[in-house]
């Protein structure tokens, strides 16, 4: 592989990493655009130091489980549960960071179609998802009563 090439593969992880963490950075979450697009390069990194020492192809599969198995480790690192009630926060951040993951992977060894797809959806769930989950949200408390049961059918005769 050429450095044209290595360095493309790298600077498209941080590109890739980079918008998904500009998408947490602008709603303020506890990862944004520094560490999403290190953990996309990380990813990228590894996988092209593997794919190139190593001409078996198990190999380079070993140390992309070890990739999502270690990153799910800085993913709960942004997880915060809060002692009163059943409130988590940061599970959003926590997948985006995983997903910068892969998609680093996916850039190391050259996957561009499922780059461009994985980042583009991603994409459009957080920027969408929010407002469709609040939508949904508001339709179903409006069929609901005060305790959460459903309310009765209405007669419309």
């Amino acid at each position: 592989m050429s450095a044209t090439e290595t360095l493309l593969r790298f600077a498209a992880a941080v590109l890739v990493g980079g918008a998904i963490g500009l998408n947490r950075e602008l709603r303020g979450k506890p990862a944004g655009v520094r560490t999403h697009a290190l953990v996309s390069l990380g990813a990228a990194v590894v996988t092209v130091v593997a794919a190139v020492t190593s001409p078996d192809p198990a190999v380079v599969s070993r140390v992309i489980q070890g990739i999502l198995t270690g990153i799910g480790f800085v993913g709960a690192g942004v997880i915060l549960h809060r002692k009163s009630g059943r409130n988590v926060r940061g599970l959003t951040t926590a997948a985006t960071i995983w997903i910068s993951a892969t998609l680093g992977i996916a850039c190391g060894v050259a996957a561009w179609v499922p780059v461009g797809f994985g980042v583009g959806l991603t994409l459009l769930v957080l920027v969408a998802g929010g407002p469709i989950e609040r939508g949904l949200h508001r339709a179903l408390e409006r069929r609901r009563g005060d305790d959460g049961a459903p309310l009765p059918p209405t007669d419309k005769s």
